[in-house]
């Protein structure tokens, strides 16, 4: 017989029980009514409706206590599982008299679906931490890595193992800067930038543009963006998320078109060199001998035959910064001298634009250690800058003065178009040249991009303040030769050669 069967006669027997024995209650107070106390009958009935309403009220009483005991039993088990209810205690069984089977039986099967519920849910909190059961990290369209705090990579979706050329299961347990083979176009790598965060921060954020990635099987090289997320003592032991957007058509169409430009270019050099040399034949052949009119004609052509050696040179050297082949010798140099030569050179650029150059340089400035070729071509190109975007005015002022941080800072301030606030972030960026005055002014977009990568080389910094309408600033810093004598203490010629935009690679060695 199962537990209900059972369950519903037990009932059965207990209802009809109590009405039975309410019945013979009422036949013994009957009894006892009319033949001991000799009432009437109608006093005998008056009574016997007062002994049944008290009996039923009495009896119903006991009687559903008694017949919802193995419900409430059921209500307070399912009650003391329950998330919601607070304080509610598991039922004693053993105290369950009426039903006891069933309430036990059924009480049981309440606590193994709760078993059974949690350990489901378990399991699915350990998918979602699983970020091999992450339906978007699986299906993300972009290279994805997550590391570990040993830079070891603990998930690769299925579009990193495309990329790099290797399958998941390869890459999974290895660490990033063994497999990943990135070079960065400056010191702040990814590595350095993830040393420098761990000791500072509890999260972070941060992104490369143009990092080039080696690949095996002598494929070409890859070229991408890449962005990091770092979240220090993360319960599952995820701490840092990578993301490639790939854009090695776009980096590869610009390289090639430097690359075209400086294959154009090339073959300009010598007849340009030539070009100036008989122009500076004319000039000193012809000096004291033609009028005014035919003099200037001749100081237009060197202006004109210098402005286009610049480019050629811009376009040449930017080429070999971005095959980092541009190498910089940074030796002892007196400031003032080499500021004056920078300056002397384009005096008839702005002569024959009709603008005065005004240099200021502070007496007593402490030796610098540049490369004089390169840093001449930064003073140059912001000169140059300065005059074409001068506009109506005729007024350029160069500035030398030594900084509150102890570096050498020059600027070069013109009072003429001014740049707009919108295209302030692309001034530095490879070919960009505003729209709005392209038409107006000539130029090929890199002597920034050329300048600012020197700069770097040199320690130092290039930066920008203009208010459209009213002029632009542009001001760059180089350092002390002092502040470089140890690193001179190396070389046996007292000159620092460095890269002026080399690709840095990625910390190489396995941390532990």
């Amino acid at each position: 017989m199962d537990y209900l069967s059972k369950f519903l006669k037990q009932t059965r027997i207990k209802i009809f029980i109590s009405f039975f024995l309410g019945e013979i209650f009422l036949i013994v107070i009957w009894y006892i009514l009319f033949k001991y106390l000799k009432l009437s009958d109608l006093d005998i009935a008056g009574a016997l409706v007062l002994f049944a309403l008290l009996f039923s009220l009495f009896y119903s009483f006991h009687l559903t206590k008694y017949l919802m005991q193995p419900l409430k039993t059921i209500w307070q088990s399912i009650m003391h599982l329950a998330p919601e209810a607070v304080g509610v205690a598991a039922p004693d069984l053993n105290k369950v008299k009426f039903g006891h089977e069933l309430v036990t039986n059924l009480v049981n099967q309440v606590y193994q679906l709760v078993n059974v519920s949690n350990s489901i849910n378990k399991e699915e909190a350990l998918k979602i931490k699983d970020i091999t059961h992450n339906f978007i990290a699986q299906n993300l369209p972009l290279p994805l890595f997550v590391l570990d705090p040993t830079e070891t990579i603990k998930y690769a979706n299925q579009a990193a193992a495309s990329y790099m050329g290797f399958s998941v299961e390869d890459m999974i347990g290895k660490n990033i800067y063994m497999l990943v083979d990135m070079a960065f176009p400056n010191e702040d790598t990814f590595d350095n930038w993830l040393k420098e965060t761990k000791t500072k921060s509890a999260t972070a954020i941060k992104t490369w543009e143009r990092v080039k990635l080696d690949v095996r099987d002598n494929h070409p090289k890859l070229m991408f963006d890449l962005a990091a997320f770092y979240n220090q003592d993360n319960p599952d032991n995820i701490e840092t998320l990578l993301v490639m957007f790939d854009h090695t058509k776009l980096y590869s169409q610009e390289d090639q078109a430097v690359s075209f430009m400086a294959l154009s270019v090339h073959e300009l050099r010598s007849p340009l060199t030539i070009l100036r040399g008989y122009i500076e034949v004319f000039e000193e052949e012809l000096e004291g001998k033609i009028d005014d009119e035919l003099k200037s004609f001749i100081e237009k052509m060197h202006a004109q035959a210098d402005l286009l050696m610049a480019y050629v040179n811009n376009i040449l050297n930017v080429t070999r910064v971005d095959d980092d082949q541009l190498e910089l010798k940074l030796a002892e140099q007196d400031w003032s001298t080499v500021l004056n030569a920078a300056i002397e050179s384009m005096r008839l650029r702005a002569k024959v634009r009709g603008i005065s150059l005004n240099l200021k340089v502070d007496e007593d400035l402490p030796k610098v250690g540049v490369d004089r070729l390169s840093i001449q071509e930064v003073i140059n190109n912001l000169v140059d800058n300065a005059i074409k975007y001068s506009g109506k005015s005729k007024e350029i002022n160069i500035d030398s003065h030594l900084a509150k941080d102890g570096l050498i800072e020059t600027t070069v301030q013109d009072f003429g178009l001014g740049i707009p606030t919108s295209t302030m972030s692309n001034l530095f960026t490879k070919f960009y040249r505003d729209h709005r005055n392209r038409s107006q002014v000539g130029g090929t977009g890199l002597g920034l991009y050329l300048s600012k990568a020197i700069v770097k080389a040199h320690g130092g910094n290039l930066w920008v303040r203009s208010h459209e309408g009213k002029g632009s600033t542009f001001g760059f810093s180089v350092l002390p030769y002092t502040k470089l004598s140890e690193e001179a203490k190396n070389n046996d010629e007292n000159e620092i050669t460095r890269s002026a935009h080399g690709w840095i690679k990625n910390h190489s060695l396995y941390r532990r």
